[in-house]
């Protein structure tokens, strides 16, 4: 699929290929079986393809659910995609697939920082941890995540590639924030896609998930053979619910990326105003800051977001507000968002980032977009930035 249109009857039916012959349910039955029948024959287990299964063997290899996920994910990924237990998870399976010898890593989910340090101690030889606009080096990891979490802002992925590819490295984009139809990340050069499936793919704060997206059937098999002694392969409940949710994924995702990039163009226009002045009902000073994809400009090396972010803007970005005292309150001041971590669900999150992340700005709120109205989702922003603009801040 070349278009940066999410194609609609691949998400229904991309899977028919992996279906049995005799299947009459329209809807899916929830597999729970961890062990199958074995048939008359000796065959062994190893020469079952594992990709697209006559027949199923364990759960740990294979099962019906998950291996059809597989199969719309690689469709509408333009790759080779393998399902994990979390997008932690899948973290870890990239880093012992690559074994890198350094990583270059900026910022972004902090999780996935705490990730790589349980891999480090694995490493009697120890891991280095570099900037991604350090020196390059051959064995070099290059992770770079865009958007980045929480800011929604982008990085240029075909710089790092070109960068990395030059020492005979390889680069990982972890792409949670931009699922398609917005972002393609082996369009620009990246060697390795990670998604969190838990946000956009899951979509309804329902399930954990991870997923991997290489290039070669070779290294999806390499990967798979890795997951199956690792462990980490999605659970039965799980395999299900993110079947389900990518039926509707071309109809959330873009629907979050319009409403997102419109309330960022309104909280806007809120940061520019001044203190004693007020726009659409709400006082200057009050919010000091907005972060997003669609307001950043051209960088000296002549990149634009909007040319990566082909399908669309992020529907997840952060705002700053003036005071500490301010931060903490406004998650549970604005009506028709709830104040919880994660992102990507039909329901709107917002959530005071330093809670999770220690790391961040303690007035930095994150905010992720779902696919409620957008005026609706306006007046509970604008009626919590005016409740908090009366705290006054503590000395």
């Amino acid at each position: 699929m070349s278009s940066t249109k999410l194609n609609g009857t691949i998400l229904i039916h991309g899977d028919e290929a992996v279906l049995p012959h005799d299947r009459r349910e329209v809807a899916p039955s929830i597999s729970v079986t961890t062990t199958f029948r074995a048939n008359d024959s000796d065959e062994r287990i190893d020469n079952i393809d594992q990709r697209n299964p006559g027949r199923h063997v364990y759960s740990r290899y294979t099962q019906d659910i998950s291996t059809r996920v597989e199969h719309i994910l690689s469709k509408i990924t333009n790759g080779h995609a393998l399902t994990y237990a979390s997008g932690l998870a899948a973290v870890y399976a990239a880093l012992v697939f690559y074994k890198p010898k350094r990583i270059a890593i900026n910022g972004g989910y902090f999780g996935c920082h705490a990730s790589i340090d349980v891999y480090r101690k694995a490493k009697e030889s120890g891991l280095d941890l570099i900037g991604l606009d350090d020196e390059f080096r051959p064995g070099d990891l290059c992770w770079v995540e865009t958007p980045l979490n929480p800011t929604g802002e982008s990085r240029d992925i075909q710089y790092y590639a070109d960068k990395i590819h030059k020492v005979g490295g390889k680069l990982l984009v972890d792409a949670t924030f931009a699922p398609p139809p917005l972002q393609y990340p082996f369009k620009w050069g990246a060697d390795f896609i990670l998604h969190s499936g838990s946000k956009y793919f899951g979509g309804h704060s329902d399930l954990l998930a991870g997923v991997l997206i290489v290039k070669t059937p070779e290294e999806w098999y390499n990967l798979q053979h890795e997951r199956t002694y690792l462990g980490s392969m999605m659970g039965s409940l799980e395999s299900w619910l993110l079947l389900r949710s990518l039926r509707t994924l071309h109809l959330r995702v873009p629907r979050q990326s319009q409403t997102a990039t419109a309330l960022v163009k309104w909280l806007q226009d809120v940061a520019s105003t001044p203190v004693g002045q007020t726009y659409d009902g709400v006082p200057g000073g009050v919010l000091s800051k907005v972060w997003h994809s669609s307001l950043q400009t051209k960088d000296s090396r002549g990149f634009e977001p909007k040319k990566q972010l082909e399908g669309g803007w992020n529907a997840t970005f952060a705002v700053q507000l003036a005071t500490v005292e301010q931060a903490k309150l406004f998650p549970h001041s604005v009506r028709n968002f709830v104040a919880a971590t994660s992102l990507g669900s039909v329901e709107s999150l917002i959530e005071y980032r330093a809670r999770a992340d220690v790391r961040e700005d303690p007035r930095l709120i994150r905010i992720s977009v779902g696919v409620e109205e957008f005026e609706d989702l306006k007046d509970g922003l604008r009626e919590g930035l005016v409740k908090v603009s009366q705290v006054k801040s503590k000395l």
